[in-house]
Formats: C-alpha cells, sequence, structure tokens
C-alpha cells in the first residue's frame, strides 16, 4: 500500500499523502471551524490555494475583482466540500475598498488563522527606458500596497488572538533581477523585505509569517503581463515542465499545518528545470 493517493475535483487534481489525510479527519472533527483568507482567488495560485484547504474543511474568506468568477468559486467549493465560504468582491488596490470589506467582517469571520496574500501581477515585459508607468503603478499598487492594506486590515483579529499565520506570495523575481523585470522585480522585492519586516514585527503576537517565492508556474500569469498575447505567453513555458497552481497550494498546505513552534520563514520553490529567475533548461 503506498503513503500517497488523489482527489479529484471538476478542474484540479490534488495528491495527499496519508498524513495530509489525518490532517483533512481532523479538521471535520477538531478545526473545522479554522478560517483562510485568500486574496486574488478567482484564479491560478489563489484558487488551489482555496479548494485545497476547502477539502481540508476550512471555511474561506476569498477575495478578488471579478464577481462573477468568485461567486462561483464559492459555490463550488460549499457544494463539494460542505463549508463555510464568504465571498468578498474588491479591489486590493483601492484602500478604501479594502479597509470598508475587512472592517465590517460579522464576528463569525473574525477568527482568520490563516492570511494568504495571493493578489499580483506583471506586466510587461520592456526595458526600463521603454516601461510604461500605468504599468508599474499598477504593479506596485497590487503587488506592495495591496498586500500592505490586506495585511493592516486583517492584523487586528490576529492581534487580539496573539495567533494567526500569514502567507505572502513573492516570486524568484524577488531575490534576482532579471532583464526587463524592472517594475515587477522591485515589487516582489518589496514582498521579500515587508515579510522579513513582519516577521520581525510581529514577534510579540506569535504571529507567523512566510513568504512563498515560486518560480515559472503555468497560470494567468503570462497571459495578464503580455496582455491577451496568447503566443507570448506560451513561449514561456515550452520546452520544459513549469510548476503549477496546485504545487503551490500543496507547499502553502504543508507550511500551514506545521506544529505551533515551526515558522518556515522564507521559501523560493522552482520546477526541476529552472535553477533561478534567469536560468531555465529547455
Amino acid at each position: 500500500m503506498g503513503n500517497e493517493f488523489s482527489l479529484t475535483t471538476d478542474d484540479s487534481r490534488f495528491t495527499f499523502t496519508i498524513a495530509d489525510y489525518l490532517l483533512i479527519l481532523l479538521s471535520h472533527f477538531i478545526i473545522m471551524n479554522k478560517i483562510i483568507l485568500i486574496t486574488g482567488a478567482t484564479s491560478g495560485f489563489g484558487k488551489a490555494i482555496a479548494e485545497k484547504f476547502a477539502a481540508a474543511g476550512w471555511n474561506c474568506i476569498i477575495t478578488g475583482r471579478r464577481a462573477e468568477k468568485l461567486h462561483a468559486l464559492a459555490t463550488d467549493l460549499q457544494s463539494h466540500y460542505d463549508i463555510q465560504v464568504l465571498p468578498l468582491v474588491f479591489d486590493v488596490q483601492k484602500r478604501s475598498e479594502v479597509f470598508a470589506a475587512l472592517e465590517n467582517l460579522s464576528e463569525d469571520w473574525h477568527n482568520i488563522d490563516v492570511l494568504v496574500n495571493n493578489a499580483g501581477l506583471a506586466l510587461g515585459r520592456d526595458s526600463f527606458e521603454n516601461a510604461n508607468l500605468d504599468d508599474w503603478d499598477t504593479m506596485i499598487d497590487t503587488n506592495v500596497k495591496g498586500m500592505m492594506y490586506v495585511t493592516k486590515a486583517v492584523l487586528p483579529f490576529m492581534t487580539k488572538r496573539k495567533k494567526g499565520h500569514i502567507i505572502n506570495m513573492g516570486s524568484v523575481a524577488g531575490k534576482l533581477v532579471y532583464k526587463e523585470g524592472n517594475g515587477y522585480c522591485a515589487s516582489k522585492h518589496a514582498v521579500d523585505a515587508l515579510s522579513k519586516a513582519m516577521r520581525i514585527d510581529l514577534l510579540p503576537h506569535h504571529i507567523k509569517v512566510t513568504a512563498i517565492h515560486p518560480g515559472a508556474a503555468e497560470t494567468e500569469f503570462s497571459m495578464v503581463r503580455f496582455k491577451g498575447d496568447e503566443s507570448k505567453a506560451k513561449q514561456v513555458y515550452e520546452g520544459f515542465t513549469p510548476l503549477h497552481a496546485e504545487d503551490i497550494a500543496d507547499i502553502t498546505f504543508y507550511c500551514v499545518n506545521l506544529p505551533e513552534n515551526v515558522c518556515i520563514n522564507d521559501l523560493v520553490v522552482s520546477c526541476t528545470a529552472q535553477a533561478d529567475g534567469i536560468y531555465i533548461h529547455k
């Protein structure tokens, strides 16, 4: 008998170890009231993370800008996993929307155990002198300021309880600068720095902070970066097997379910063919 098995839903496939399965069983009997908040949940990493934790019995607060997709995901999670889901439609770039949504949560949703700052994007791939200023603004406002706004809004719920775990979704672009990555690399270096700052500042509150820095992953990322140019987006992943959203969901689940005295502070993950933000074997 092997030590892992697969769970398949309509559009996703997760592999669970026996240890994962035991955690799922425990979640339904012991931690069924645990709550995870995931930003950018309508696709990619965010959606996969929501599905992974919902399958383990966690109640989910999911946020995103695309109302139709967000509500469809909420319905799907509730029907498949018999959990509670709260969809919140807002743009993390807009401070007033973030605080209006999160400061007015009903008391049932205050005990947020895990925050996943996943909302983020890359726009354009241009040399510095040719870069689009609007692209820079959007990346900084989403990847950096948006993460800060959401974290600041959620922290009072965690500091009050003296517990919680913040997962910040970084990138290998936050560890090394590559050609024509200027604004995006800067934003993800900021995520790296802010994650370290949070870890230090939140020590007295017993709040864990983990930064996960994925490499090349086949999601909507490149389609967004190249503004709908499907040909360019496909070229990014040709010749090798990239990460998939479910891989990052599995890693997030692992980090969150470690013992109370263990915190992974910083985690860089890539596919086997990728060494860093520059070197990929094709």
